[in-house]
């Protein structure tokens, strides 16, 4: 289990089949444009690293990683807005980083929505950095948004 700033606690594990439905739940009330259920089921089959967090006893968010050749890339990092502000998504985020370290990896790539200051801020306060740009990556209500891609290292041992 790992303690949360606001008191609560969340364990994480990894997502199972079984939790899909309850994620896709939580990617809609999250953004305009969510995945769907085969995008997820798709990430499992193909065994990408993927995990759920549970706050209590429901699963109020998630994760998926791919990771290679000393590089990872979050495909996706989600907590339910409803339960967004009380430190979820930086647990989260923390051991998904401790994961990928885990896994190999020495880098973490991520793509993000500029109009997503939320989720600026959490990456800015992981340490993440703006290393490029992908035009025309998002769908948007009126056209399409680009993507900012963000880097970190990935901690070793007891960094953060």
């Amino acid at each position: 289990m790992s303690a949360v700033p606001s008191g609560a606690v969340c364990s994480i594990r990894p997502m199972r089949e079984a939790d899909v439905e309850a994620v896709i739940e939580i990617e809609r009330r999250a953004y305009p444009f969510p995945w769907t259920r085969g995008i997820f089921l798709d990430c499992l089959r193909v065994g990408y690293n993927a995990w759920v967090c549970i706050e209590r006893g429901e699963i109020s968010g998630y994760a998926l990683l791919a990771c290679g050749a000393g590089e990872a890339h979050l495909l996706n990092i989600c907590i339910d807005p409803r339960k967004q502000g009380i430190g979820l998504g930086q647990t989260l985020l923390r051991y998904v980083l401790r994961e990928a370290g885990r896994l190999g990896a020495d880098q973490m790539f991520l793509e993000v929505r500029p109009s997503n200051e939320r989720a600026l801020r959490l990456y800015e306060a992981m340490h993440f950095v703006e290393v490029g740009r992908r035009k025309n990556y998002y769908p948007a209500a009126t056209g399409r948004e680009d993507a900012l891609i963000l880097a970190r290292y990935v901690p070793r041992g007891d960094e953060r």
